[in-house]
């Protein structure tokens, strides 16, 4: 199968209202130019610094999605182009990427990532230290970030009843901060699902999902 045809195959069992975000991480720009040919214009990246040379190289019509967990140092890197940080677990971190993004005279779209798998080894938040993040006097002043949706992987396990209890727990604090409404936050994305999960995650209520092997096969 071919990239064009992979992509094709995914979008066509995607509802209209999901974004389908390539995971191109570690893959040759002949092949993202593949999906770029077949239509595709959005690619998550999990280190910066190839982000950032992909960017360099490629029709400037992208919208490049960091998708990896961000250190605080290399904000700077992916400040100028970055279109949505889905990582984002820290009050520290919105706060630098608030901070390059005003040197770069932009606003920059945020997830916030939420722990929901049993695993420690993922990142993200758990609801008290969401809802303290939100309610902070700091969060209130940031002016070139906006928050437009939550994040969540869940469990790496066959178990699908599992998988379904993670995702739906993540629709619940989603539809909790719905009515939220600030100049810096408004939730309408709901990131969740990847190439193992993705059809639960859809029926459980995602907006968006990242897809990387399905599309461009194993690594």
């Amino acid at each position: 199968m071919s990239i064009e045809s992979n992509l094709n195959e995914i979008k066509s069992s995607l509802p209209p209202y999901v974004t389908l975000v390539a995971v191109s991480k570690t893959k040759p720009v002949p092949d993202l130019m593949e999906a770029y040919n077949a239509g595709q214009r959005i690619f998550g990246e999990n280190k910066i610094q190839e982000m950032a040379g992909k960017y360099e190289e490629m029709p400037k019509d992208i919208e490049w999605h960091m998708i990896g967990h961000v250190q605080t140092n290399k904000v700077k890197y992916m400040a100028p182009f970055v279109s949505l940080v889905h990582g984002v677990d820290s009050l520290k971190l919105l706060a630098e990427i608030n901070k390059q993004a005003k040197k770069n005279n932009r606003v920059i779209n945020c997830l916030l990532q939420i722990h929901i798998a049993e695993e420690e080894t993922k990142f993200g938040m758990d609801e008290k230290e969401l809802n303290e993040l939100l309610s902070s006097d700091e969060f209130k002043l940031f002016q070139n970030i906006k928050v437009t949706g939550l994040m969540g992987m869940a469990t790496f396990t066959e178990n699908e009843d599992q998988i379904r209890k993670e995702f739906m727990h993540l629709k619940t604090i989603f539809n909790s901060l719905s009515a939220l409404s600030t100049h810096n936050c408004q939730l309408s994305t709901l990131s969740m699902g990847m190439s193992g999960d993705y059809t639960i995650a859809v029926e459980c209520g995602s907006t968006m999902v990242r897809i990387g092997s399905s599309i461009f096969g194993h690594r």
